[in-house]
């Protein structure tokens, strides 16, 4: 059975960090791309970074460029997101994905259920 569980999320207030987790179980997590997406209170869910299954190659949309990291250990089927500098609009459920066929997770095999992050001051 497939599984993804985020944790990590919570409150934060603008400028802070926080940083997410997603373990990965019943799929060989090496041979898989991952990465982040979230939606926001009334958008379509986005993609937020991805990283190779080696870890050698990482994407990031435009707005969290130098804000957040991605990071991976195959060791542990776990993948991270660390969010620093946190804005309002940072505010949202965040998802971990599993892509078998593309770095940049274009069409995730996985989902995870989610981890509410919020933002305010």
């Amino acid at each position: 059975q497939v599984e993804l569980v985020e944790s990590g999320g919570g409150w934060a207030q603008p400028g802070g960090s926080l940083k997410l987790s997603c373990v990965a179980s019943g799929f060989t997590f090496s041979h898989y791309g991952m990465g982040w997406f979230r939606q926001g209170p009334g958008k379509e869910r986005e993609f937020v970074a991805s990283i190779s299954w080696e870890g050698g190659n990482k994407y990031y949309v435009d707005s969290v460029k130098g804000r957040f990291a991605i990071s991976r250990d195959n060791a542990k089927n776990m993948v991270f997101l660390e969010m620093n500098s946190l804005k309002l609009e940072d505010t949202a459920v965040y998802y971990c994905a599993a892509d078998r066929y593309t770095d940049t997770v274009n069409r995730p095999q996985y989902w995870g259920q989610g981890t509410q992050v919020t933002v305010s001051s």
